[in-house]
């Protein structure tokens, strides 16, 4: 059954490599000529912005090694949820795996293309701005959320089954 989860896992991880490139290809296209910010919804902008640190712009510092060091980082968590991925126990668990695994991947290729991760999503209320982010953030975000859920509900099924188990063997 790992197996089957592990090559699910990793599909899926390729196709948010593509959604997420794709995705920014498109924005680079869109804002060629100029920035700006596209207004979708009244708390919703498209935006072009480069964020050459990690996540809500911490160490956005352009330093020379930033891009090196976060994307060797990257690829060490990445090979390690491989890892994990070979031995997915659900279909769940290989699918949050792969969007982690997928959304890494794409942020470490905008770090080898342009020594920095494209944002473009500007989700705002009320004048605050939550920091721009991209495709490849959200699979990620998404993919943290599944595992949680993965472990929490998924597996509570074995847990008790397994307790039953113990119960039983108490009572003999």
């Amino acid at each position: 059954m790992g197996r089957k989860h592990f090559r699910f896992g990793l599909g899926c991880a390729g196709l948010a490599i593509i959604v997420d490139q794709a995705s920014k290809f498109w924005i680079l296209d869109v804002f060629a000529e100029s920035p700006r910010a596209i207004t979708v919804t009244p708390f919703f902008n498209i935006v072009q912005t480069w964020n050459r640190g990690i996540s809500f712009g911490l160490f956005n510092d352009d330093g020379n090694f930033n891009a090196l060091i976060l994307s060797l980082l990257a690829l060490a968590i990445v090979a390690y949820l491989v890892r994990w991925m070979w031995g997915a126990e659900t279909r769940w668990m290989g699918l949050a795996l792969g969007l982690i695994i997928g959304g890494a991947l794409g942020n470490v290729i905008d770090r080898a293309l342009h020594r920095a991760v494209l944002d473009f999503l500007d989700v705002h209320v009320g004048g605050y701005h939550w920091p721009a982010f991209n495709a490849a953030d959200s699979f990620i975000t998404v993919g943290a959320v599944l595992l949680i859920f993965d472990y929490l509900f998924a597996r509570s099924d074995d847990r008790n089954s397994m307790d039953d188990a113990r119960s039983e063997e108490r009572r003999v």
